[in-house]
């Protein structure tokens, strides 16, 4: 019995852990085809140089990979800030407010159908146990997990990474081609087929439509790149 609830918890954890790096991936990679294409498209319609395009797309990666990363990292950063918050407040709370806290228990359990009897009963337990009766009230009352403190790290460098590889697909182009016209159209073609293969499997891996997905994803990066694109015709 003890190694089937080990080996459930494990797989849970896994599967949790992988939840949170497709969504980091995700995020990273979305950015990553976009905006360095639409930075890319804008730049043909204004320059006469491929190496200008090139040079001027790796910086944006560069800027926008660490851009993103940071904002991962210190979004997971709040996320244990939060819970460790929380946490606190809970342990100071079963002091200070002794009865309400046992009263909440008691209403949580009899949410799931447990008699006043046996509510009393696990509560009397429970309550021996300060740190188990925080770690309830943090999952069951306010919905938190406990947070992976390394989790800030992974998510900066999934981001980051995902951002550069996205980024660096567009770009490809102009350094095979002569002129950015040549590259535009190349880039192009290999944005929207790389665009509408990554909303096909996003949408795939969060339970959406894919076809529905990858076609969103799709539209959402030509249309960046063709305002891009339209707009430093007009200002050139």
């Amino acid at each position: 019995m003890d190694f089937h609830l080990h080996h459930t918890h494990g797989h849970q954890e896994e599967h949790f852990q992988q939840s949170e790096a497709v969504r980091d991936i995700v995020i990273g990679m979305s950015d990553g085809l976009t905006v360095p294409f639409a930075l890319a498209a804008g730049l043909s319609g204004a320059v006469d140089s491929n190496a200008i395009i090139l040079t001027a797309g790796f910086a944006e990666i560069i800027a926008g990979s660490i851009a993103m990363g940071l904002g991962g990292y210190l979004a997971g950063r709040t996320e244990v800030e939060h819970y460790d918050a929380e946490l606190a407040r809970e342990y100071k709370e079963t002091v200070t407010h002794y009865e309400t806290e046992r009263h909440e228990v008691m209403a949580i359990l009899g949410h799931y159908g447990l008699s006043k009897a046996s509510q009393e009963l696990v509560m009397d337990e429970m309550e021996k146990d300060q740190d188990k009766w925080v770690e309830f009230m943090m999952r069951f009352e306010l919905g938190l997990e406990k947070p992976d403190p390394a989790r800030a790290r992974k998510s900066a460098m999934n981001i980051g990474f995902a951002y550069i590889v996205g980024g660096i697909i567009p770009l490809t182009a102009y350094y095979f081609t002569e002129t950015p016209h040549e590259g535009l159209i190349v880039s192009s073609i290999i944005t929207v087929i790389c665009l509408f293969v990554f909303g096909f499997y996003k949408s795939k891996v969060t339970g959406q439509l894919p076809l529905r997905g990858a076609l969103r994803t799709t539209f959402i990066g030509v249309m960046a790149a063709g305002a891009a694109y339209l707009l430093a015709r007009l200002f050139s």
